[in-house]
């Protein structure tokens, strides 16, 4: 039985596989997600004794062992939903989800119908479109100042 258990230990070893490896939670992963619960900022801005006070408690619960997700859970079940950085994904929360997606479609859709309208009311006639095209109207005297402006330039 030993033999057994030495060689699971050596292949462990070898391979770099670990039996029932609990991943650890990671403090910066912990702390971008968490508000502070007085500033109403993400944790890792938060600049208060409140917002050390929380770090020491999150911190302390890391050295426990526990994951993630369980630290999450924990600091929701103690100060409420508004403790967490990311919005509930149902009820008025789901809002903050959908919201941008919907009004970034939308965007896309009017500027889908739009632009060809743009592009064909900004396009000028040209006598290949069979369209005469006049010339601009203007006064006898802006020809004549028109005239001597070029002269003077030398065009």
């Amino acid at each position: 039985m030993r033999a057994l258990a030495l060689t699971l230990a050596l292949f462990a070893a070898l391979t770099g596989v670990a039996f029932a490896a609990v991943p650890r939670a990671d403090f910066a992963d912990v702390e971008d997600e968490i508000m502070c619960d007085t500033c109403n900022v993400a944790l890792y801005i938060a600049e208060s004794p409140r917002a050390d006070q929380l770090r020491g408690e999150i911190r302390d619960l890391i050295a426990q062992g526990m994951t993630k997700a369980q630290i999450k859970a924990q600091l929701k079940d103690e100060y409420g939903p508004n403790i967490l950085a990311e919005p509930d994904s149902s009820g008025l929360g789901f809002l903050a989800y959908v919201l941008p997606v919907a009004f970034a479609a939308a965007l896309l859709m009017l500027l889908a119908i739009l632009l060809p309208r743009w592009r064909r009311r900004a396009r000028v006639p040209t006598p290949a479109d069979g369209v005469a095209t006049a010339t601009p109207p203007g006064s006898a005297d802006d020809e004549r100042r028109l005239d001597e402006e070029l002269a003077r330039y030398g065009a």
